[in-house]
């Protein structure tokens, strides 16, 4: 159908938007030749009165299309002259000699968005799915088609930079009291009556107010104190927030600081020239193939067994610390009535008591209610015996021990529904191995939660050689109830994300080994993007548990009669940690680790690390940059070559939210595609040459990621 156009007999033009073969409207070549189409017809329209700009579809307007996008080399001068006609549709609606009113009936995102802030009024239904605001930055992008420029022009700087540098979608409410709307209209019904209403009652409010003589900005000009001290502040707020790593939130910046400086037409065209500069960059391309169509994905199930959709109504979990508790309070959040199990009710209770703490922190920030907070420690029962019966789902979360799982995973599965699924909470530990203990082991899955799980918003789940398809559904549908994303990947030691994690602390300490300065270490891993250094996560993780780790894989290569079973050598992490356990250095729980921590909580790099430096190879600060993510980026491809990890999604999306890989590398497999497949291998043979082997895989690990392009969809 495309635009439908249709003036009534008071002159009020309605176009509604209905664009062919899409499930949402979206700027594409259709959609380009639709608008041009429409401007026109509206500029040599007589006696018209109005315009309402409406949607058929349940989003208003979804702006770019994202595949379109991926193709282009923002280089090509043709690629900004595409959008500078583009926009100029938008300034061509505020030229019209009458008031245009955006009749906004879902979301209006992005580039959809920047069409409403052309519009003279903007007027919402009363739905929580009708947001509207600008994502662009977290696609490594800005608004392009004047959603810098207007929003600074509609809102003042101060107000206009969180809504452009966040991206954070606003509900119907919020963006009212922000002024990024004007109005909010109960019916849907009463949508479009509204625009003409307001049309027939302001028929001279057809200038936008920047082309109006006298025009300021709200909150101050350029000149004003107030601004001027936002925009010397916010450079170096943004520099410490993204390390310089990312592009468009510094362009944004740029844009909208200048566009307060400079006519408004002139604004524009920076904000294209802009917007331009970022389309193809790695960064870029990351961010919407990882972001955008990897999330939306797995949001969608593509990765999930096929299969009516599951829903727990109860839960057990074994365990009540750290993590025990982490996952009730997940639970109890979601509305999952939990049982709280621990060897003594002291434990299960205070397991209890870290939901109330989380909760109370909430509250503190005014995010959640004491109403809501009470409603979700009602949720959670802590109980010393086993007195809970037909259960939808029981997590065993008690001390990763293979001994202590096998006699409690027997014990507790009889208490389990007969629909109900099984899942260990361990970190490294074969999943087939544990479900040997299992009556019935396919329905026993791994369930790897990250700490802290009020936090980290994934959750790695284990198939282990007899897990079902079922279960594996069930195990699925139960992450995306409690609020996380799940990933699903193959059993074997260390699994795909403690495997790959094991070796960026092993990198720090190999580095702390050749003799370089601690605190240079921890600084090529600022540079890096990683969100901690080395050094300072071994603290956090322990260095007694890295010991047990390595004693627990030990144990049961012992037991199976294997050498070697633990896929990385980790050699470094190995001899050091065990060290630092012996000399009571085990990390920040202790007080001392690699770090000395005071009575606050402050820490020192501990003077006495130079005794682990073996030699003093004067490892250049790029090279340790490029040690850091390449080692974990080879293993993640090892991983994905072995099946351990199923899609390149699931990769980028794990080695994100899981081991904190640099989000602006779009993850570990797209960091590789980012380089250039040729480049990396030359860059990490060159390392495997002067730092050792772990950096060299076989050329045909590389063919098949040659032969492959990235699943963006």
């Amino acid at each position: 159908m495309g635009f439908d156009y249709q003036k009534d007999a008071e002159g009020i033009v309605t176009v509604t938007m209905d664009m062919d073969g899409q499930s949402a409207n979206t700027m594409n070549d259709q959609y380009h030749a639709l608008m041009r189409e429409t401007v026109e017809k509206l500029e040599a329209e007589k006696e018209m009165t109005g315009v309402v700009f409406a949607s058929a579809k349940k989003t208003f307007f979804a702006g770019a299309d994202l595949k379109v996008i991926l193709t282009l080399d923002g280089k090509d001068k043709s690629v900004f002259d595409h959008f500078e006609e583009s926009k100029g549709f938008y300034r061509r609606l505020e030229k019209l000699p009458v008031p245009v009113v955006a009749a906004i009936n879902g979301a209006a995102l992005g580039g959809g968005f920047e069409l409403c802030m052309a519009c003279n009024r903007r007027i919402v239904v009363d739905d929580p799915a009708a947001i509207v605001g600008f994502p662009e930055v977290t696609l490594g992008l800005l608004p392009g088609a004047g959603g810098v420029v207007r929003s600074v022009a509609v809102l003042g700087l101060e107000k206009a930079l969180p809504v452009l540098l966040e991206g954070k979608p606003l509900k119907p409410q919020a963006a009212l009291a922000l002024g990024l709307i004007d109005e909010v209209i109960e019916s849907l019904d009463a949508l479009i009556p509204a625009a003409k209403a307001w049309i027939k009652a302001n028929p001279d409010a057809g200038a936008q107010p920047w082309d109006q003589k006298g025009f300021k900005y709200p909150g101050g000009g350029a000149d004003a104190p107030n601004v001027k001290m936002t925009a010397s502040m916010a450079p170096t707020m943004l520099v410490k927030k993204t390390r310089g790593l990312m592009p468009a939130p510094e362009k944004i910046l740029d844009v909208a600081v200048n566009s307060m400086r400079m006519g408004f037409d002139s604004a524009l065209r920076n904000e294209t020239r802009k917007f331009s500069s970022l389309v193809g960059t790695p960064e870029s391309k990351a961010a919407i193939t990882t972001f955008f169509f990897g999330n939306n994905a797995i949001k969608a199930g593509k990765f999930r067994p096929e299969g009516p959709q599951w829903k727990a109504e109860s839960a057990a979990i074994l365990g009540a610390g750290m993590m025990g508790a982490g996952i009730a309070w997940a639970h109890a959040k979601a509305g999952l009535p939990s049982t709280l199990l621990d060897t003594e009710l002291a434990n299960a209770e205070k397991g209890k008591a870290y939901s109330e703490k989380v909760a109370d922190k909430l509250i503190a920030r005014k995010r959640m209610s004491e109403a809501d907070k009470h409603a979700i420690l009602d949720r959670i029962r802590p109980t010393d015996a086993y007195d809970f019966d037909g259960v939808d789902i029981v997590i065993e979360a008690v001390f990763e021990d293979i001994a202590i799982k096998e006699k409690v995973i027997p014990e507790t599965f009889a208490r389990l529904g007969p629909d109900g699924i099984y899942g260990s909470n361990t970190s490294t530990l074969p999943i087939s191995i544990l479900a040997e203990a299992c009556p019935e082991p396919e329905r026993f899955i791994g369930v790897h939660f990250f700490s802290p799980v009020d936090r980290m918003p994934l959750v790695e789940l284990i198939a282990g050689e007899k897990t079902s398809q079922v279960t594996i559904r069930k195990a699925y549908d139960y992450v995306r109830q409690i609020g996380k994303t799940p990933i699903v990947v193959s059993d074997s030691r260390g699994f795909f994300t403690s495997r790959v994690f094991g070796t960026f602390l092993n990198e720090g300490l190999a580095l702390l080994q050749e003799g370089m300065a601690p605190a240079q270490i921890e600084r090529a891993s600022y540079l890096t993007g990683m969100p901690v250094g080395p050094l300072q996560i071994n603290d956090e993780v322990t260095m007694s548990l890295n010991v047990a780790v390595f004693e627990t894989h030990e144990a049961l290569d012992k037991r199976l009669g294997i050498t070697n079973g633990f896929p990385v050598e980790n050699a470094a992490l190995r001899e050091i940690a065990t060290k630092m356990t012996e000399l009571g250095r085990i990390g920040r729980r202790a007080g001392k680790g690699f770090y000395d921590y005071d009575a606050n909580g402050n820490r020192t790099l501990w003077d006495g690390l130079h005794q682990f430096a073996r030699s003093d190879k004067g490892v250049p600060l790029a090279d340790a940059k490029d040690r850091i993510l390449y080692i974990q980026a080879i293993e993640t491809l090892r991983c994905l070559h072995e099946g351990v990890l199923r899609s390149e999604v699931e990769a980028n999306i794990g080695s994100i939210m899981g081991i904190g890989f640099p989000a602006y590398t779009g993850g570990a497999i797209q960091y590789i595609r980012g380089i250039g497949v040729d480049a990396f291998e030359a860059r990490a043979n060159a390392l495997a040459d002067t730092y050792g082997e772990r950096f060299r895989v076989a050329p045909a690990v590389y063919d098949g990621l040659r032969a492959t392009t990235a699943v963006a969809a």
